[in-house]
């Protein structure tokens, strides 16, 4: 059962991680804005990240990282994403790198290095690497939370969960702390997850799992359908937890997977639910579907139209924008097959918007969590979208954002 953390665990839940989250003046707030994730006990890592071709200098450099197979240490720093910055931009994350390895006495190749903030402006060196070397002195069993909030850019709170599963007779533990808000339509959004696990797991395993956990939970997610240069999630596993170590495909694996998976969806459920200027949380559930790929399309189409978004905003039953949505997201379909669903009530079916009960639906409308379940009726795939609707304030944070 996944517990939501407020005090001690998150990423600090499994054995041998510590955190930290300190205020270095990067954020115009002044508000905690560097964090370290630290395990000494080296890890296997993985990571998924942007797929937008402008990826920030972090993100290049991580791809190394994950490379290598193995790491020590997340270093992360939020009101500055270092992205669009050219040869300096490089330097400075590998600084970033290079500080945080000298403090904890480990390679720099050993260091994921994260930024997250304003495209198109460098980092402010001279704070971050005091940033750095504070977060390093102050890493603690209980700095989850301020890693969390030091992360956070116009999230309105941190987000975290823990759980565990038992492997081979022995207890695994998951810890997760995320950040994300607005610019979300990941492929992988302005986006961090990261995860620590104690298991002991092969590293190409862990790759693989983290690949296939993030197509069903953060792949299917949108708030906006940008697609930001930062994206990333990454998982640290450092065996701490003294299970045999899984190294193939069986039981132990399948145990280790589903949590993973777990935690992703609820981590993509968490931010979803903060998108920016959100007051709606959208479940968009696609079936009967030719194949995964067809109904994450469909779903996706709808997640990321504006009227949709704004319709469920405005609490209007509006059927027609939906399956609007749907037609022209690219997947063959068979109106007449097809039945679309908001909160249990059917709004539209063989090809005809449907009368309901008006009353019903204004119950269904003013919930903040609505699911929308659509039924294409052509194959036995399914797939499901989590985003929110778009509102009046969205507008707001992003019109001005800069100034």
């Amino acid at each position: 059962m996944f517990s939501d953390i407020h005090k001690t665990a998150g990423v600090c839940h499994p054995k041998g991680f510590t955190a930290a989250g300190v205020r270095a003046g990067v954020k115009k707030n002044g508000n905690l804005d560097v964090a370290v994730i630290y395990t000494e006990k080296e890890a296997a890592v993985a990571g998924v990240f942007t797929k937008n071709l402008v990826a920030a200098a972090p993100v290049r450099l991580s791809r190394i990282v994950v490379g290598t197979g193995t790491a020590h240490a997340i270093v992360a720093n939020a009101g500055c994403a270092n992205a669009c910055t050219g040869e300096q931009g490089v330097r400075d994350a590998e600084k970033m790198a290079t500080v945080t390895a000298k403090e904890l006495n480990c390679r720099a190749d050993d260091v994921i290095v994260a930024s997250t903030g304003l495209i198109g402006s460098n980092l402010p060196m001279d704070k971050v690497e005091a940033g750095i070397k504070n977060a390093v002195k102050n890493l603690s069993p209980e700095g989850s939370v301020n890693a969390g909030n030091a992360i956070i850019t116009t999230d309105t709170y941190s987000k975290a969960c823990a759980t565990e599963v038992e492997i081979g007779g022995v207890e695994v533990r998951f810890g997760a702390i995320a950040k994300g808000s607005g610019m979300i339509r990941p492929d992988m959004a302005t986006m961090f997850c990261f995860i620590t696990t104690d298991a002991d797991i092969d590293q190409k395993l862990l790759q693989e799992a983290l690949h296939d956990a993030t197509e069903v939970s953060f792949n299917c997610l949108s708030v906006d359908g940008d697609m930001s240069t930062n994206d990333s999630v990454v998982v640290l596993a450092n065996g701490a937890a003294g299970n045999k170590k899984i190294v193939d495909k069986g039981d132990d694996y399948q145990k280790f997977f589903e949590t993973l998976k777990k935690v992703c969806v609820e981590m993509t459920k968490k931010i979803a639910a903060d998108g920016e200027g959100a007051s709606k949380f959208l479940i968009i559930n696609v079936t009967g579907a030719e194949s995964f790929a067809d109904a994450k399309k469909v779903g996706m189409s709808v997640a990321n139209s504006p009227l949709v978004k704004t319709a469920f905003f405005g609490q209007d039953a509006n059927p027609g924008r939906t399956i609007c949505a749907v037609g022209y997201s690219g997947v063959k379909i068979v109106p007449e097959k097809i039945s679309i669903k908001f909160g249990g009530l059917t709004v539209y079916d063989k090809g005809l918007v449907t009368k309901f009960d008006t009353d019903a639906m204004k119950k269904v409308l003013a919930d903040h969590d609505i699911t929308v379940d659509i039924a294409l009726g052509l194959g036995d795939s399914a797939a499901t979208i989590y985003t929110c609707d778009l509102s009046f304030q969205y507008v707001k944070i992003n019109a001005d954002y800069t100034t």
